[in-house]
C-alpha cells in the first residue's frame, strides 16, 4: 500500500550557497579564470584596473590593489626590513649562492609584511603589495648618472647572471604557476643616465652596442629566469619612446623573445610621449599609443583616458582586454583570487622560523 508523505520535501538547493564564479575557481586552468573575469568587467572597470593604483569592483568582491613596491636592496618604505647591501656592492662578490639567498630572504620578508597587511586591512596602500619594481639591470656606465648603485655594474655578462639568480629568489621556483613575488626588470631599454635628460634623451644607440651591450641582461632575464614584468624607460631608443615602442616591446620582447608576462610604463612616463618627446598631440593619443605599442600597465594616470580613446576610434576594447589579461595573469598567479583556505600556492603562508 502506498501512503502519502506527511512531511513536505527538501529543498536542498534553496540554502546552498552560491557556487564561486570561475575565476575564484583555483581548479580551473589559469587562462580560463583570467579570461573568466575580463570577461564580467564593462568598459569602465577595466579602465579602472589599467593603472598602478586599480580600483576595487566591489560588486565582484575584488579589493583595490597598489602595483607600486621596490625592493632594490631589501622590502624598501613599509616599516622595518633587513637593508642589505646596495646591489653595485653585492655584484662585486661574483656569488650567485649569496645573491639567491638574499633575495629569498627579501621574498620572506616581503611576503610576511603582506600577509601582515592583509590581517590588519592595509594591504590596498602603495608598499603593501608582492608586485616588486625590482631588479635594475641597466648598465652603470656614466658616473653622472645617480642611480648607479642599484645597478650590477658595467658589464652585461655580469648583470645578467646576478640578476637572473636575484630574480629567482624573489619570484620562488614555480614561476609558471605560483609566484612568492612578481619582479620587475627595469629600465627597458638604454636607460643609463644622466638622470636630467631621461624624460627627453633619444637614444641612438648603434646596432652592435644594442645587441651586445643594453640588450643581453634584459633578454636573459626573460628568457631564463621567467620575469614577470618588465619595465619601460622615460626616453626614446631609436627614435621610439621606450613605454610605446614596436621595436622594444612588440618586435624584440614578445616575439624575438617570447615574453608573456607584462610591461609597465616607469612612473607617469606615458606624458612624456605628448608634453616632452611629442609624438603625440594629447594625453588620450599617448594612451592609445602606449598601449596598441605594447605597455600593459601605467604607473601613472594617463591610461584613465583609455575610455576616452575608444570612443575616438583610437583603440578597441579588444586592446584593453589583453593588456589586462597580462597584469591580471600576474595577480592570479600570486594567489589573490585564491580562497583563503587553499593552500596549493607553496608561499600562501610565511616560511618558518
Amino acid at each position: 500500500m502506498i501512503t502519502a508523505s506527511t512531511s513536505a520535501p527538501t529543498d536542498t538547493t534553496a540554502d546552498a550557497a552560491p557556487m564561486p564564479p570561475p575565476f575564484r575557481d583555483p581548479d580551473l586552468p589559469l587562462d580560463e579564470r583570467v579570461h573568466d573575469l575580463v570577461a564580467r568587467l564593462t568598459l569602465e572597470e577595466k579602465v579602472s584596473q589599467m593603472e598602478h593604483g586599480a580600483a576595487a569592483i566591489p560588486r565582484l568582491g575584488i579589493p583595490a590593489y597598489n602595483y607600486w613596491n621596490e625592493c632594490l636592496h631589501g622590502v624598501a618604505r613599509n616599516g622595518r626590513a633587513t637593508v642589505f647591501p646596495q646591489i653595485i656592492g653585492l655584484a662585486a662578490t661574483w656569488d650567485t649562492d649569496l645573491i639567491h639567498r638574499v633575495a629569498t630572504a627579501i621574498s620572506d620578508e616581503a611576503r610576511a609584511k603582506h600577509h601582515a597587511a592583509l590581517a590588519r586591512q592595509s594591504y590596498t596602500q602603495q608598499y603593501q603589495g608582492l608586485t616588486f619594481w625590482t631588479p635594475n639591470i641597466n648598465l652603470f656606465r656614466d658616473p653622472r648618472w645617480g642611480r648607479g648603485q642599484e645597478t650590477w655594474g658595467e658589464d652585461p655578462h655580469l648583470t645578467a647572471t646576478l640578476a637572473a639568480t636575484f630574480v629567482r629568489g624573489l619570484q620562488g621556483d614555480t614561476p609558471d604557476t605560483h609566484l612568492k613575488l612578481a619582479a620587475c626588470a627595469k629600465h627597458y631599454a638604454v636607460h643609463s643616465g644622466p638622470e636630467n635628460e631621461r624624460h627627453t634623451f633619444n637614444a641612438r644607440v648603434t646596432p652592435h652596442d644594442l645587441w651586445d651591450s643594453y640588450l643581453p641582461a634584459f633578454e636573459h632575464l626573460v628568457r631564463h629566469a621567467r620575469v614577470e614584468s618588465v619595465m619601460g624607460a622615460y626616453n626614446r631608443t631609436l627614435d621610439e619612446p621606450c613605454c610605446a615602442s614596436q621595436f622594444l616591446l612588440l618586435d624584440i620582447l614578445r616575439e624575438r623573445w617570447g615574453f608573456d608576462g607584462h610591461v609597465v610604463s616607469d612612473c607617469w612616463a606615458l606624458r612624456d610621449i605628448h608634453e616632452t618627446h611629442r609624438i603625440t598631440t594629447d594625453p588620450v593619443e599617448s594612451a592609445a599609443l602606449a598601449l596598441t605599442k605594447g605597455c600593459d600597465l601605467a604607473c601613472g594616470t594617463t591610461f584613465e583616458l583609455l575610455g576616452e580613446a575608444v570612443h575616438r576610434g583610437l583603440i578597441t576594447e579588444a586592446d584593453i582586454d589583453r593588456a589586462l589579461s597580462r597584469h591580471l595573469r600576474a595577480r592570479f598567479k600570486l594567489g589573490m583570487f585564491d580562497p583563503v583556505d587553499d593552500n596549493r600556492n607553496p608561499w600562501s603562508l610565511p616560511p618558518p622560523p
